[in-house]
């Protein structure tokens, strides 16, 4: 028996080795090929994109271009690209020696996270899998949306993976994503236009899972890099700054044209500026001299963006955005200051970011809004066609009722969380296994030099910063002189 033991001790705990130098090209040549050849096999443009579409006009009765979905949809998706590629970015770079690794693998996750997801999700959609068509509409603002939960789960893990493992956390991520969307929006018939549920709360709880599964005991001795700097947060504050402003277009992006659009636009920018408010009030009346804390404020203020994601386009009215705001600024809060704590000493979860506060907990919450606000719905507050429009009560759904809805919202939530907390076992024991993963030891977390050329400190040091160092030690210099001569005098 002690053999054995020890043969399973050896097998698991074999020493760490972050060589990447021929896993990571290996997987990146391979995946990129294999996107290439899925690409001319079964992707080709949709009708608005195709050189065929004056064709398309005149068989369609369609009299302009303007009418392209182009034009409507471009502008909402350029703005979740930026929070995609910037906002999630520069949100990772608060650690004071892992800024390239939040901007980079960040890079490395979505492009090759969205070549997948559109595959993914076109198999999903398409009514014909042999002829997948790219559409601005369905299928690329759902890639980046697809992108966004395997990146919210990336925040659990920073600075404590390899990229290797991060390509195969995004390979099953985006997979198990399309999945569960297709469930919850096509199978139940969900509304969740933000994603609360299908993004947030499984992107969130898939990243914990693989957390906990990937538990490091000693991680305690990269504590002196676990932190941050004055300059690592005011970048990580661009981040958020990026996401606030953008979170509207996340939320309504896929929304119908219209009223219903222009609800979640309105509804989600009211429920941030409320978590703004309430995470400030937390946050000061937390400390004995009411300071604030950088890390409550680079990530509460974007709980109520999180949590309007499902109820964004519904008939919240403007009051209750600020009710769902004004509470998700709390508990967000609160999460950071009790609940993560808890979760590493008691859980043994250790999530970097503090996902479970940001995107966990408001994308619950979310869920519940969404499911309430549903069931409750009636036509003296949406008319007969808004209640129509608004819950797509059309075809095989058109006998469902508000309070029938409530109820299948509520089971795509619980569909997200099995899904985000299964899938992450399976994924996390997946890259637990004793492979090729070139993952850091626990001694070396957080650090940069681990897979960056990192350069010297002293040629980091902006010139400006160089030039005034110069200046002190020359008029130091000038000065000891003075006082020699005076002395000597």
């Amino acid at each position: 028996m002690g053999n054995i033991a020890a043969c399973c001790r050896s097998f698991w705990c074999k020493p760490k080795n972050p060589d990447i130098r021929i896993s990571l090209p290996a997987i990146c040549f391979v995946w990129q090929i294999a996107m290439i050849i899925l690409f001319g096999l079964f992707v080709r443009y949709d009708d608005e994109s195709d050189a065929h579409w004056s064709e398309h006009k005149h068989k369609n009765n369609i009299t302009s271009d303007i009418e392209n979905d182009f034009y409507y949809r471009y502008p909402s998706f350029q703005d979740v690209h930026v929070m995609i590629f910037v906002g999630f970015g520069f949100l990772m770079t608060f650690l004071k020696r892992y800024s390239f690794g939040g901007v980079g693998f960040n890079f490395l996750i979505a492009a090759f996270g969205l070549q997948w997801a559109l595959l993914m999700q076109g198999w999903f959609h398409s009514l014909d899998p042999n002829d997948v068509k790219v559409d601005f509409c369905i299928y690329i603002i759902n890639a980046d949306f697809c992108v966004a939960g395997c990146l919210i789960a990336y925040g659990a893990l920073l600075g404590k993976v390899s990229p290797v493992q991060l390509m195969v956390l995004t390979l099953f991520g985006i997979t198990l994503f399309a999945v569960e969307e297709y469930i919850i929006l096509n199978v139940l018939h969900v509304r969740d236009a933000g994603g609360s549920m299908v993004i947030h709360t499984f992107g969130a709880y898939y990243g914990l899972t693989i957390s906990w599964i990937l538990y490091r005991p000693k991680l305690d001795h990269s504590k002196n890099l676990s932190g941050s700097v004055y300059h690592s947060d005011v970048f990580a504050m661009i981040g958020t700054l990026f996401l606030w402003m953008y979170w509207p277009s996340f939320n309504s992006a896929i929304a119908d044209h219209g009223d219903g659009q222009h609800r979640a636009a309105i509804n989600t920018y009211l429920a941030l500026a409320a978590s703004v408010l309430t995470t400030f009030a937390i946050s000061s009346l937390s400390a004995k001299k009411g300071k604030l804390d950088m890390v409550h404020i680079q990530n509460a203020t974007l709980a109520g963006g999180v949590a309007m994601g499902t109820a964004a386009e519904f008939m919240i009215s403007p009051y209750g955005s600020l009710i769902v705001g004004f509470v998700c600024g709390i508990i967000s809060t609160f999460g950071y200051l009790v609940i993560t704590p808890f979760m590493e000493k008691y859980l043994k979860i250790q999530d970097t970011c503090g996902i479970h506060n940001l995107h966990a907990m408001p994308g619950v919450l979310g869920g519940v809004v969404g499911a309430i606000t549903a069931a409750t719905a009636s036509e003296s507050v949406y008319g007969h066609e808004g209640l129509v429009n608004t819950f797509d009560f059309e075809g095989n759904y058109a006998k469902r009722t508000p309070a029938t809805q409530g109820g299948f919202q509520a089971a795509g939530l619980c569909v997200a969380l099995a899904f985000g907390i299964v899938g992450g076992a399976i994924v996390g024991f997946i890259l637990r296994l004793p492979c090729c993963w070139g993952d850091p030891s626990d001694e070396n977390c957080f650090d940069d030099e681990v897979y960056w050329e990192v350069p010297e400190d002293e040629e980091s040091i902006p010139p400006i910063l160089e030039y005034s160092s110069h200046m002190v030690g020359k008029n130091t210099d000038m000065m000891s002189q003075s006082n020699y001569t005076v002395e000597q005098s």
